[in-house]
């Protein structure tokens, strides 16, 4: 996952390939509080690892529940009929998955409990909901603003003395969460008698509910309803676990690749977006978006666990066509749909997506205000919003997207990197994507394609101690962006040849060098790796330098590594860290930063260095062997030590590495086209 402050997405121009998407949120956060209600342990597999489940799994376990983990499958013991361990404090973030209907069920389980959140989540209505339990005899009151959180249950006598005679009323119009909570929990209470609930106005997200009752099933609880409108528990229902349930990938997550195979050409032979975990016969409503696809133009085939689409042929799917849709039975997918309608020819209207309003955050007002800095027109009403995409592609604007900590807006917006315009788009704050898909960008970079050439990249150069390393390792990360150390490469490519029994000599020349064009090396987290073998410390000998500069005599294996930096260059960025890396690798990479210091500031730093390590050392001798390395390494015939025409030079003798980081960053900040302000991570 992606947790630096803003991430930079360049032009891309294609897609093609496959991708496995995680549990759905919905599905996930339902069966986890199903599970804790039932009698018996609900072996739970392919469960959405995010935020939203993070807090459920933790509030269970505080109120009792026994929960084993082990990657995306949970066993879950349920409380079968105890009463849940209280008092307790329960944090549920901004989950309203989680808040709504795990308040339901305290509230008639009985104990003390204070549930809150993340400030949006005190924002988000919950009044009805409380206003329905009220009505049964609950005591829940509000310890902030009256309907909204943070709320206080607890009941005198511990367990609440409940009115079930009349029907229970709830509204139905502002959040379909309501009514899912009173169905997953109205079950604990319905002994002798059935138990009624009537919703009042129209119901909102109507698949979602659906989806709520198919697990009800599955958990032994049968409900009846007319018209969407009343429902009826029948009396003496009891929870009971199925044993093994799935949880399917996440309708609302696909619509993102189900947009991105719509507006992308195909590439690398491939043809199109295949979306492994989810099918067209899906339980969840969202995957009703493959209907607003189709109408968009995209084509789109399917079956159990899978989709396939792909962009419309010239004149008869693409360009998108504009289309004006109700979206009550979509409302979180929907949103995908503003984005696609950049690509389309005409304005698309979104309708009946009030509940937009009462989200992660005001997602009308902010899908309208990020549209615009695209360049595209907006009209936007109390339950609708109209798009009308940009008349030319020089109309597209570069634009910093804030996301309104609101995961589907980020993701939602990626997507407009791929506009016909070849213009970056910057989404802010990208680790909100954890709410539901943590390894979203990922997943999305694994499929998509750009020019090389758009790839950024950002050279560091500098003599040896210069700190070029430790200041471009701290750049890409600021970034987001992947990291190439130069200099490690020729001494894993020694590594490498006597470890396979070559001789590093002119003899062995041709076999290196094949072995170079193909070594699996990735930097990780500070770590330097050789396939699966950890190399960072094995690299770093005084025996290792003298292979590495006897490797770097070899021409043929120079070229090999040529290439093989080369291939450091994709999604989302490079920085590269060396002696030629402006020069010759990347001679036209935006930014080139050469950077130095004096001999006697970096031969003080490498004694300060050995010393810490417990080697003994000589200031003096360390700087007359920095200064006679400086002659070779400028003087040499092959790739000399100099600065690129184009860079700026950035003496960091009195620099810390915090502020060579800050002046390189600012450096790249000026050549991008977004007018929000650095940000800082």
């Amino acid at each position: 996952m992606y947790s630096t402050a803003f991430l930079d997405l360049p032009p891309l121009q294609a897609a093609a390939g496959e991708v496995h998407l995680p549990g759905s949120k919905s599905i996930s956060n339902r069966v986890l509080l199903l599970a804790a209600l039932s009698n018996g342990t609900t072996t739970v597999n392919d469960l959405l690892a995010s935020d939203d489940t993070r807090v459920m799994l933790d509030a269970l376990r505080q109120i009792g529940c026994t929960v084993d983990e082990a990657g995306n499958t949970v066993r879950i013991t349920g409380l079968g009929g105890r009463l849940p361990q209280s008092p307790a404090k329960l944090f549920m973030g901004n989950a309203g998955t989680a808040m709504r209907p795990l308040t339901a069920a305290l509230a008639l389980l009985g104990g003390e409990f204070e549930l809150s959140g993340v400030p949006r989540m005190h924002e988000r209505p919950i009044g009805d909901l409380v206003d329905a339990l009220r009505q049964l005899g609950c005591q829940i009151d509000y310890l902030g603003n009256d309907g909204y959180p943070p709320l206080r249950i607890a009941h005198a006598n511990g367990v609440p003395a409940l009115a079930l005679a009349a029907p229970i009323r709830v509204r139905g119009d502002v959040s379909s969460q309501f009514l899912t909570a009173l169905l997953m929990a109205l079950p604990l209470a319905a002994g002798t008698q059935s138990i009624v609930i009537e919703v009042v106005g129209e119901l909102i997200s109507k698949p979602y509910i659906a989806i709520t009752l198919q697990l009800l099933a599955r958990f032994g609880i049968v409900v009846e309803h007319q018209d969407w409108q009343r429902f009826t528990i029948a009396a003496g229902s009891r929870y009971q676990s199925p044993g093994t349930i799935h949880v399917e990938a996440d309708a609302s997550s696909a619509s993102y690749f189900i947009a991105l195979g719509a507006i992308t050409s195909s590439a690398d032979g491939q043809n199109g977006i295949k979306i492994q975990g989810v099918g067209l016969d899906s339980i969840q409503g969202d995957i009703r978006f493959v209907d607003a696809a189709r109408a968009m133009g995209a084509v789109v085939t399917g079956g159990p666990n899978w989709l396939h689409i792909q962009r419309g042929e010239p004149g008869q799917g693409w360009p998108l066509k504009a289309i004006d849709l109700d979206c009550n039975h979509i409302p979180d997918a929907a949103m995908t749909l503003a984005v696609m309608a950049l690509y389309a020819e005409g304005t698309t209207t979104l309708r009946n997506i009030a509940s937009w309003r009462v989200k992660e955050t005001d997602r009308i007002a902010a899908m309208a205000t990020e549209l615009r800095k695209l360049g595209a027109t907006v009209e936007e009403g109390a339950d609708f919003i109209r798009v009308t995409p940009p008349a030319e592609a020089q109309d597209w604007k570069a634009a910093s997207i804030h996301t309104y900590d609101d995961h589907r807006v980020a993701m939602c917006f990626s997507l407009a990197a791929f506009n016909p315009a070849g213009v970056p788009v910057r989404i802010e704050d990208p680790k909100c994507v954890a709410k539901t898909f943590p390894d979203y960008f990922e997943t999305l970079f694994s499929v998509s394609h750009a020019a090389t050439d758009r790839v950024p990249v950002i050279c560091i150069d500098g003599p040896t101690a210069s700190g070029k390393g430790t200041v471009a390792a701290a750049v890409a990360q600021r970034l987001g962006y992947r990291f190439l150390d130069s200099g490690a490469m020729y001494r894993i490519t020694a590594l490498a040849a006597l470890r396979a029994g070559l001789k590093i000599d002119a003899g062995h020349e041709a076999r290196i060098a094949q072995m170079a064009e193909t070594l699996p090396v990735r930097f990780e987290a500070g770590r330097v790796w050789l396939g699966s073998d950890d190399v960072t410390e094995a690299i770093r000998t005084e025996e290792a330098g003298m292979n590495a500069s006897r490797v770097s005599a070899l021409p043929a294996v120079r070229q090999a590594l040529v290439a093989l930096q080369h291939s450091f260059r994709r999604l989302p960025g490079l920085v590269a860290d060396g002696r030629d890396m402006g020069t010759v690798i990347f001679p036209e990479a935006p930014l080139k930063v050469y950077l130095t210091a004096s001999a006697a500031c970096r031969a003080e730093r490498r004694y300060k260095q050995l010393i810490s390590k417990g080697f003994s050392a000589s200031i003096d001798d360390l700087r007359a062997d920095l200064e006679a390395r400086d002659l070779r390494d400028s003087s040499r015939p092959v790739a000399p030590l100099k600065p690129a025409q184009d860079a700026l030079v950035l003496d960091n003798s009195h620099l810390t590495i915090d502020e060579a980081v800050e002046q390189v960053l600012t450096w790249w900040q000026e050549r991008q086209p977004f007018s929000a302000a650095v940000a800082k991570g």
